[in-house]
């Protein structure tokens, strides 16, 4: 069903029973796109590792420094106008995205001296006002605070220390940037929540200042309070926001909770310690960051957050030259000139060739200039047409989403589930390797086969965004005979499907009909014989971008 934008934003997101509801008391389970790189540039999505600036400030050290002062000026304020656009907005929205998490500098809404920036709110009033048009809600991300809440590049601190538990000024001007926040924002519906701090304390520093920590967070709460007895405030554990041990009592009941996730396995082990801890609170659980990982991988975590009813964010929506997310800007001629010299392995281009380099990527960053990656949206919704590794089949456990009469189950890897996994590479933990952070597909020893026995059975959940007949093709480990092929059957929403001859053989399976709009369960059986199987690939006969 469609939301019309007087129907999203009739109220504000917040949390009763601990559940999370939209404006008119209905549950909700946000699925959202990270704004990550656009109010704080990171080094990695320029392409600059390794070696090269990592942070906003150094980011902007090195634009001084191959264009000077002036131009470097006018540099970021066309990089502020142009890479995230209503245009991005609408594309977000017509994908099936319902929010975006804005990741904010504080930099560019306080002074070094904490004077607050109107020109930085106002990139704000303008994101919001897009995303109301396109009924599209915005979670407000603290991810550098004032002296850095993690020491490490993405918070661009100062020192590289997280100097805003050290340091009373910084401490103030965090709560001072909230207070304003709230302040301005306290009647605006289109925003969902406030996310107050991101991946606050990573490494040795989440024991060594994890008091501090919990005293920040609910000083901000009463700050926020103060002035806004609306919005929804979101927490993060320490350590990259994994680390959940400071969440032992709920500081406000209109709360929920954040962790993130990626480059391990994605089964319901490794999520299961944040479920419980949201359980126990009574707090709905969000994954605000995830993603940055090869599309198998991505349907898979996505799958999993759905079926324990966890909200989530996919990072980022835009980046350089990227497979990993929706939006993948171009780099312009000569870039490679540019990160050479970032790296310390190039000579420095001259001003005015850094200069047309640098005008060149600015004109990329509009989105009707982008390569939209398709592929990528596909994979975090489970939408058609869409390839779904053997081991990515649902998480509703035996006789839903999976069946069979004996298993032995991979130790490492959704040991939970009978079903035997087979991989031919392992890591340390016994699980198969899942760093794979640059998007690449698994390699040939790194592939997991899911062997079925006669009578055994997978269930795999898609999406499509059309009515048309559906094909569904499978890739069996060992190649069987012709003969064999007929010992694999293939069932969507229970009814059979019939094989067809293709090409050069082939394992393929059509309905006999157009199945409808909307959420299906594909079934994949052996039947007389044993089965490998490493993917299957769905598509709908009528295939339409975005579909």
């Amino acid at each position: 069903m469609s939301v019309t934008p007087g129907d999203r934003f009739g109220g504000f997101v917040h949390v009763a029973d601990g559940r999370l509801l939209d404006g008119t008391d209905r549950r909700l389970l946000l699925r959202g796109v990270g704004l990550g790189n656009w109010l704080l540039p990171e080094g990695y999505m320029w392409k600059f590792e390794p070696g090269g600036p990592l942070s906003p400030r150094e980011i902007e050290a090195f634009i001084v420094d191959v264009v000077g002062e002036e131009k470097a000026r006018e540099f970021w304020c066309e990089f502020r106008a142009r890479f995230i656009t209503e245009a991005d907005i609408a594309r977000i929205a017509a994908e099936g995205f319902d929010h975006v998490r804005l990741a904010i500098n504080s930099r560019v809404l306080m002074s070094d001296d904490g004077t607050p920036i109107d020109d930085g709110f106002a990139l704000i009033d303008r994101l919001i006002s897009w995303c109301r048009r396109h009924s599209v809600w915005v979670v407000l991300d603290l991810h550098g605070a004032p002296g850095g809440q993690t020491g490490t590049n993405i918070d661009d601190s100062p020192r590289g220390l997280p100097e805003l538990f050290t340091e009373e000024r910084y401490r103030r001007q965090t709560i001072e940037i909230w207070r304003l926040l709230a302040a301005r924002y306290h009647d605006e519906p289109v925003v969902a929540g406030y996310d107050l701090l991101n991946e606050p304390l990573p490494n040795e520093y989440q024991f060594t200042y994890a008091s501090e920590l919990v005293g920040l967070y609910k000083e901000l709460t009463a700050t926020i309070r103060e002035v806004d007895p609306h919005h929804l405030l979101i927490y993060e554990g320490s350590h990259w926001s994994t680390n959940w041990s400071i969440f032992t009592e709920v500081w406000d009941p209109n709360s929920m909770l954040q962790c993130h996730k990626y480059w391990n396995a994605p089964d319901r082990a490794s999520i299961q310690k944040y479920v419980d801890v949201g359980t126990a609170l009574g707090l709905p659980v969000y994954m605000g960051e995830t993603g940055e990982n090869n599309l198998d991988w991505m349907q898979t975590a996505f799958e999993l957050y759905e079926s324990r009813g966890m909200s989530w964010n996919l990072w980022p929506w835009k980046k350089l030259e990227t497979t990993t997310s929706p939006c993948s800007v171009d780099a312009p001629s000569g870039w490679d000139e540019l990160v050479a010299y970032a790296r310390g392995l190039g000579s420095k281009p001259g001003a005015e060739r850094s200069w047309r380099i640098l005008t060149d990527f600015l004109h990329r960053l509009d989105f009707t200039r982008c390569t939209f990656r398709g592929d990528v949206v596909s994979a975090v919704f489970r939408r058609a047409p869409i390839r779904i590794p053997a081991w990515g089949f649902g998480f509703q456990g035996a006789d839903v989403s999976y069946k069979t009469a004996a298993a032995a189950p991979l130790p490492g890897f959704r040991s939970d589930d009978q079903v035997t996994l087979s991989c031919g590479v392992l890591d340390d933990d016994g699980s198969p390797p899942f760093a794979h952070n640059n998007g690449a597909p698994r390699r040939d020893d790194e592939l997991i086969v899911a062997l079925l026995q006669p009578g055994d059975w997978l269930a795999y959940d898609v999406t499509t965004r059309a009515a048309a007949p559906m094909r569904v093709t499978l890739c069996l480990a060992a190649e069987p005979s012709s003969a064999a092929t007929q010992d694999v059957s293939v069932f969507v929403d229970g009814e059979p499907l019939t094989r067809v001859e293709t090409p050069g053989g082939g394992n393929t399976w059509v309905t006999s009909g157009d199945v409808a709009a909307g959420a299906h369960r594909i079934r994949v059986a052996a039947d007389a014989t044993s089965v490998g199987l490493t993917w299957i690939d769905v598509s709908i006969e009528s295939s339409q971008p975005g579909q």
